[in-house]
């Protein structure tokens, strides 16, 4: 199926947070409150010309997607991007071609395209600071045989999810991020 097809497959911003049944008011949060600074905004308006869109995969469960999400939404917005969301476990077909690593499902990833629906760029799951700040809390998971493990991983993941919120600078590095990957 060609990009353009999983495009017109997608689900709008609204739909998206509207089909949510976690992380919505937090997402709708970081939505309301991220300010993209007005030299990344004068960046983002210069591609308004190009009528790219973009096909973001996801799912409301994510930690990473409720952080980017909303921040990279807001992006779109200014630079006249439209966007399509979806659902990373219904579309595992887009989803495995384009692996973390060439092996993990991470989520999000949003796959920027022109508009005869051909990929320009492709951003996600993380900026390099959020990378380095999750790797951080989760350094001393238990093996997942460990019969701590899911305790673990649930505080660690509740704890992750409550920065992403919290720490406006997270929100800070994935502008930067998107600024450095498309307008550098």
């Amino acid at each position: 199926m060609s990009l353009n097809s999983w495009f017109d497959k997608g689900m709008t911003f609204g739909e998206y947070v509207d089909s949510m049944s976690v992380n919505k008011e937090q997402l709708q949060y970081i939505y309301n409150e991220v300010s993209i600074p007005e030299d990344t905004a004068q960046k983002l308006s210069s591609l308004k010309e190009k009528n790219w869109k973009v096909v973001a995969l996801t799912a409301d469960w994510c930690g990473d997607a409720l952080l980017n999400v909303p921040v990279i939404q807001k992006m779109a917005e200014i630079a006249n991007i439209d966007t399509r969301f979806l659902i990373r476990d219904e579309n595992l077909e887009l989803m495995d071609q384009y692996l973390t690593n060439g092996k993990s499902r991470s989520i999000p990833i949003f796959i920027f395209m022109d508009t005869e629906g051909k990929e320009v760029k492709v951003w996600g799951p993380r900026s390099e600071q959020v990378e380095g700040l999750v790797s951080e809390m989760k350094k001393d998971f238990p093996a997942k045989d460990d019969p701590n493990f899911q305790e673990k991983q649930t505080a660690v993941l509740k704890t992750i999810r409550e920065t992403f919120v919290e720490n406006k600078a997270l929100w800070s590095s994935v502008i930067e991020s998107v600024e450095q990957k498309f307008l550098s």
